[in-house]
């Protein structure tokens, strides 16, 4: 922070104090964490210690502003110091290290009054514990032992068993971030996150932003004015029936296209193969769902105005005739009027409700508060809508003809594909973090590309919910499919509590499931893995039908010269499918005559994957795949840099915060000695805290590999975010929307 900044947050620091202070003026260590907006804390405890100069228990005013100027503006010496204190711990044991000993196993050497000037293995161990538990990492009690050593090896240059103050400061020049980073504030620990920067001017305005969206731009120019254009021509056709009647039919023109547009947008096998022609490069395809929800609400307030213009039109005409109520306009059928049989008025009152029925139980709040079934048949309505249509609109039927055509063709297809025998989950393993992995047997003839997704119906959860899933298996895998599923629903909860009942129903197998099983248990029994019904890999014989596959705007990738993946959590799935497919292709064969060597297809883009996590235990749903995946690539190009990973943590505390700069420290020299990374056991470092995206983009910018393009699959917020950066660094950004 710039001084300015640090000055006001002293002013706030005091005013934080004083409104909280006593009558003698100083405030405990409870008062401190309330003051400080800190949570509870081992350091905490240490920095009120260290700031307690007088050692009475309680900090003045003057006590907690001399120490924090002298962290915010006194040179490198003095916070390194401060420091090296903090790691002192030669003092009586705290109610947090009483607590370690209980839940950490650690033991706390027995402490002084005051600190020894040195720092030795046992005080290491207890702070580094503490970072672990505050970085939310578990580590068995041999690799904490295992980060202590390599510390203390690294630190302690005499080999004397204890480190001094000088072997820790001349450590700490081998890392020039840490030392960066005191520089600018030791005391950023303690400060709120400053607020985030918004530019004056709209990033809709930016001319990055509609380089980035041009074709999205000019689909949505070319959508409105063509609903223009029918809106005038209808009105001028009708410009003498008064302007009730001309309101009406304008909309009720712009209702005739919009409505069979609706079908239009949901042809997912027709939109998948268009992905493959050149019309992927002019159209929006990826955006197909949110057109369709955006035409759906376009449909809803063109029939309110529909309807309000003709029941006004009936108001003026009652009142002209007198003999006849406006109730008798609308709900008798009355010939002239329009529709079959004159009954207009009646069939558009009835799609007016279906329609707002639809719209409501569409909303996010109705499909994932555990009501899907209720979407589902509200969904279902469409074709009481498209047939009340064609009865209520003298042309609607030429708007529809085509594209109903498609749709039925569509859903006949996807009928017979869905019931055509029907399919077994085969295995399934409960992975952490309430993640299902399910295995099965792929049909013959089924082909799809890297990213794919299927639509998922297991009668046994759910008879009649169909829920959308990628595959996150690679299509040269032959005899299986993958999914990952992870709970985050009343479905996906259901599935994932069914797989751990003690016994699952047992269905007699068909020879081809009965041939895989037999050979997917060599495989468990040669990688000496038991094939047993165990807590979290069970074998089985679950009925199931799969719709699809469809494709999604990962199947660019392998059109692109410089790609890169970013997965949030369970959003690693399409990428997973995408980053086997590449190592299977890049995997070279050897003919058994004359040893010559060849790869399936060339693939020679980079690639730059991002995995973000919460926490450690999410990292163990693909571990083992992203582990095969370093060793195929260190084997096939030794020092190569094809694929780059880089897994960030956002539980963990960042190196930018003091509290994690021993522990950092400590994991980068073991990584370093063991080539490994403690917390994945990837080669691959594991970064704390949230990516810098500016830094992130800066990077793949200076590196000029190609175009850049950036596929996202995660959490809205956070596309957000990463769209925004692209828009600026003038990068394609693809999201899954699905």
């Amino acid at each position: 922070m710039s001084a300015a900044e640090d000055a006001e947050w002293l002013r706030w620091v005091t005013k934080q104090f004083r409104s909280i202070v006593g009558e003698d003026k100083e405030i405990n260590l409870e008062e401190f964490k309330t003051a400080l907006q800190v949570k509870e804390s081992f350091f905490a405890e240490r920095f009120f210690t260290l700031f307690d100069a007088d050692g009475s228990g309680t900090i003045s005013l003057e006590e907690l502003l001399k120490a924090l100027s002298l962290l915010i503006h006194g040179n490198e010496m003095d916070k390194l110091r401060f420091l090296f204190q903090v790691y002192d711990v030669d003092e009586p044991a705290c109610n947090f290290c009483i607590k370690g000993r209980v839940q950490w196993h650690i033991e706390v050497p027995a402490l002084t009054s005051a600190g020894s000037g040195s720092i030795d293995p046992d005080e290491l161990r207890v702070v580094l514990g503490w970072c672990l538990r505050e970085s939310a990492i578990a580590l068995p009690e041999e690799r904490l032992g295992d980060l202590t050593l390599a510390l203390f090896e690294a630190a302690d240059k005499d080999h004397s068993g204890s480190i001094t103050f000088e072997e820790l400061r001349e450590e700490l020049e081998g890392f020039p971030e840490v030392l960066e980073n005191l520089t600018i504030s030791a005391a950023s620990w303690l400060k709120p996150p400053p607020p985030a920067e918004r530019s004056c001017r709209p990033r809709y305005l930016t001319r990055a932003y509609w380089h980035n969206h041009r074709s999205k731009l000019a689909f949505l120019g070319g959508y409105a004015s063509l609903n223009l254009l029918l809106f005038i021509l209808a009105a001028l056709q009708h410009m003498g029936l008064g302007k009730w009647l001309v309101v009406a039919r304008g909309c009720g023109q712009c209702l005739n296209f919009n409505c069979a547009f609706l079908a239009v947008l949901m042809l997912r096998r027709c939109l998948t193969w268009l992905r493959t022609t050149p019309v992927a490069k002019v159209l929006p395809l990826d955006q197909h769902v949110v057109f369709h929800q955006l035409v759906g609400y376009v449909v809803l307030m063109l029939a309110a105005i529909h309807t309000g213009a003709h029941i006004a039109n009936f108001s003026r005409l009652a009142r002209q005739d007198g003999r006849h109520a406006l109730a008798e306009y609308l709900l008798s059928a009355r010939p002239g009027v329009g529709g079959l049989g004159g009954t207009a008025s009646q069939t558009g009152l009835v799609l007016q409700g279906l329609l707002a029925a639809m719209l409501a139980f569409s909303s996010p709040c109705i499909r994932r508060s555990g009501h899907f079934e209720v979407f589902y048949w509200t969904h279902l309505s469409y074709i009481s809508v498209w047939t009340l249509l064609i009865l209520h609109g003298p042309h609607f039927w030429k708007w529809f003809a085509v594209p109903g055509c498609l749709f039925v063709l569509e859903k006949v297809v996807g009928l017979v594909w869905r019931r055509a025998g029907g399919l077994r989950i085969m295995e399934v393993n409960l992975l952490p973090s309430k993640v299902t992995h399910l295995v099965i047997e792929r049909p013959q003839f089924f082909h799809y590309k890297p990213g794919d997704y299927i639509y998922l119906n297991i009668p046994a959860i759910a008879t009649y919910e169909w829920h959308p899933f990628t595959i996150s298996s690679a299509p040269e895998q032959q005899e299986t499919l993958w999914l990952h599923i992870r709970s985050l629903g009343q479905w996906t909860n259901k599935l994932y509590d069914y797989f751990q009942q003690p016994e699952l129903p047992s269905l007699e197998l068909k020879p081809l499931s009965r041939s895989l099983r037999e050979k997917r248990c060599r495989r468990w029994e040669q990688v000496g893995v038991s094939t047993g019904l165990g807590e979290t890999h069970r074998f089985c014989s679950i009925k199931c039908y799969i719709d699809g596959p469809y494709g999604t705007p990962t199947r660019r990738i392998f059109t692109s010269e410089h790609a890169v993946l970013i997965g949030a959590g369970i959003g690693i799935t399409p990428f997973a499918s995408i980053l086997q497919s590449i190592m299977y292709r890049r995997r070279k064969q050897s003919c058994p005559s004359c040893h010559y060597s060849w790869s399936e297809a060339a693939v020679s883009f980079q690639v730059d994957f991002i995995w973000i996590n919460r926490d450690q235990k999410h990292f163990e749903w693909f571990v083992s795949l992203l582990t095969k995946l370093e060793m195929e690539q260190a084997e096939q190009e030794p020092g190569g840099r094809f694929l780059e990973m880089h897994m960030y943590m956002t539980s963990a505390l960042s190196k930018n915060d003091m509290k994690a700069i021993g522990l950092q420290m400590a994991l980068d020299l073991l990584a370093a000695k063991e080539q490994r990374d403690s917390i994945t056991g990837l080669r691959t470092r594991t970064q704390p805290g949230r990516p810098d995206w500016s830094k992130v983009f800066g990077k793949v910018a200076e590196e000029k590999r190609g175009k850049v393009q950036v596929f996202f699959c995660g959490s809205p917020a956070l596309a957000k975010v990463i769209k925004a950066h692209c828009e600026r660094f003038g990068f394609q950004f693809f999201k899954e929307n699905f």
